[in-house]
């Protein structure tokens, strides 16, 4: 006989349990037989019946597993993902309260904690990119990398799209990259503000549409936009001293997402839409990553679940004299 769970300390502590608890109760009644002098026969009776209902309960719970051994053929199927996000300066801004990159890495870390079965790796970028976390399944690491973001990691405060399309196309199509089994299925999510400052884009956007690697795009922001924080209780200005504002640009995060086969998502002051994209995302079939072949046993608790509680419907129904007097 096999054995779907192994005995732990909860089953024994609820063994223990049991004994102390029962063993008081009959210490109790057959001392009061004794000061009695009358017979307890039926106490030996009521204790063979709940000590066999109650075992019987406990090889439920450790779930056994006998009879012919089922084959059974488990896969492990993933996609590749790429999160490039924006640090670039205008990120502070607090259209999306309490600022829009705040509420990317609070929306971010629930949707990396749902891609269970997926590498994902980290890119920041500002005018330069840089990869902070390559391709990984340790979700605590990423989590811990995106939770560090703030945009004085970059010493640049435009943005250029170009550069964290260049570096997530080369590390998506480096057939070296950690496995030589990567998955096939393969996309980058652009998580950013849309304002796009770089020249290269068009070209960067051509090779992804080639390659049929598709490009998701989560815009932080709103239309309407707010100033920039800069240094201390003031706002960023441009060079005639007027207060810079920021607007959410969501028509060319549309125009990328739709170029590459990808979709646009948002998230400002009213909606967010991560768990739409989370779906999208989860929607697309990865590839096949690796296959086993394993032994099954069935798990036939329910035979012993069901003798227990037919004892226990007969220990409730059917009474005895545990006290002859």
């Amino acid at each position: 006989m096999q054995w779907f769970y192994p005995f732990s300390i909860s089953h024994a502590i609820f063994i223990a349990v049991f004994v102390l608890l029962y063993g008081a109760y009959i210490f109790r009644i057959y001392r009061l037989a004794k000061l009695l002098q009358v017979s307890a026969k039926g106490l030996w009776i009521k204790f063979a019946l709940r000590s066999a209902y109650f075992s019987l309960l406990i090889v439920a719970l450790l779930g056994p597993a006998f009879g012919e051994l089922i084959k059974r053929e488990i896969k492990s199927v993933g996609k590749d993902i790429y999160i490039a996000i924006d640090l670039s300066l205008s990120m502070d801004a607090t259209d999306v309260p309490p600022s829009r990159l705040a509420k990317a890495k609070f929306e971010l870390k629930k949707l990396v904690e749902n891609l269970n079965h997926d590498r994902v790796g980290l890119i920041i970028f500002s005018t330069e990119a840089f990869i902070q976390c390559p391709l990984t399944y340790d979700r605590s690491a990423l989590l811990t990398w995106i939770e560090s973001l703030k945009t004085s990691l970059l010493p640049t405060t435009g943005t250029d799209f170009a550069q964290p399309l260049a570096l997530a196309y080369r590390k998506l199509t480096d057939t070296t990259e950690v496995q030589k089994k990567a998955p096939q299925a393969k996309l980058l999510l652009l998580v950013s503000d849309g304002e796009d400052f770089g020249e290269e884009t068009d070209k960067m956007i051509k090779k992804f549409e080639q390659s049929e690697i598709r490009i998701f795009t989560l815009g932080v922001g709103t239309e309407e936009g707010s100033r920039i924080p800069f240094r201390q209780k003031s706002f960023k200005r441009d060079a005639s001293g007027r207060e810079v504002i920021t607007r959410l640009n969501r028509t060319l995060m549309e125009q990328i997402a739709e170029r590459t086969g990808g979709r646009y998502f948002e998230i400002n002051a009213d909606k967010v839409e991560t768990n739409r994209l989370l779906e999208t995302i989860n929607q697309i079939e990865g590839e096949l990553m690796d296959k086993k072949q394993l032994d099954v046993a069935a798990n036939n608790y329910y035979y012993f679940l069901l003798m227990a509680i037919l004892l226990l419907a007969l220990d409730v129904l059917f009474t005895v004299n545990v006290l002859r007097i």
